[in-house]
């Protein structure tokens, strides 16, 4: 793979233009810069300093430095080849709160803080008596983003959600779907700063999915990587291997010598 040697070391610089971020001090006044050392698989982050205060930095990075990138990488002869990102869908089941109205009121107004847009209600196809499920019965809220919103969302989840999130190690390597498209998965939505944490009463996750035009999942994660996609070193979690259960019959003596003839 081609890479810049020059960008491999880059730190990764935040620009709060208001005075209650997560990573001010008290005694800067309106502004606060903070630099983030960035080491995601070898992967370059492109964003710099000075472009800290541009709004679509991230869209602007994609087209100046990381199609020409993709097209040496990758040997592409059209700049149209290149992978791009088409949509990011977020959704969020709301569970008890379809019971009530006012839960589910503040469960769409959280996500269209995050997400920037106002969500949809996914309603139950059909009727499931065992999980006592109506059809037409609200089960989750869903938003699909499209355009600058797109890349704003997706620049706040890489650099302010994350890195937020408790023990966070880095994004599995192995969720990409085959096809190109990348699913990510947060418990809490109190780790983006537009959701106050003591307004919070039960913690309520959300379920990411970068819908990406690339043909197999190699091409995919090299694009998100280069957008700064903190995957996790090593190739993803290890597998666990369960052992099989013993049962009390296995420790009884006596349950040893029935099938003995004597």
């Amino acid at each position: 793979m081609a890479t810049i040697p020059s960008l491999l070391h880059s730190t990764l610089s935040i620009h709060f233009p208001f005075s209650h971020s997560p990573f001010s001090s008290p005694s800067l006044n309106n502004h606060a810069t903070v630099l983030f050392p960035v080491k995601a698989s070898g992967a370059a982050v492109l964003v710099e300093k000075s472009e800290a205060e541009n709004v679509n930095r991230l869209k602007t990075t994609y087209t100046q430095k990381i199609i020409p990138l993709l097209m040496e990488e990758f040997s592409y002869t059209n700049k149209h080849q290149v992978p791009k990102i088409e949509k990011i869908v977020v959704n969020c089941g709301i569970g008890e709160a379809a019971q009530n109205a006012k839960g589910l009121e503040a469960a769409m107004n959280d996500l269209a803080k995050i997400t920037g847009q106002r969500p949809i209600k996914t309603r139950a196809r059909a009727s499931v008596a065992t999980f006592k499920i109506r059809e037409g019965q609200p089960l989750g809220i869903a938003a699909t983003l499209r355009g600058s919103t797109m890349y704003s969302f997706l620049d706040r989840v890489v650099n302010l959600g994350l890195p937020r999130t408790r023990d966070f190690q880095g994004v599995n390597p192995n969720s990409f779907d085959g096809h190109g498209n990348y699913s990510i998965g947060v418990k809490d939505q109190s780790v983006f700063p537009e959701i106050r944490y003591d307004a919070v009463g039960k913690p309520r996750g959300m379920d990411i999915c970068i819908v990406t035009t690339a043909n197999t999942d190699q091409e995919s994660q090299r694009l998100l990587a280069l957008m700064g996609m903190p995957f996790r070193e090593g190739g993803g979690s290890a597998i666990t291997v369960r052992k099989k259960k013993l049962k009390s019959h296995h420790f009884d003596a006596k349950s040893k010598g029935k099938g003995v003839r004597k």
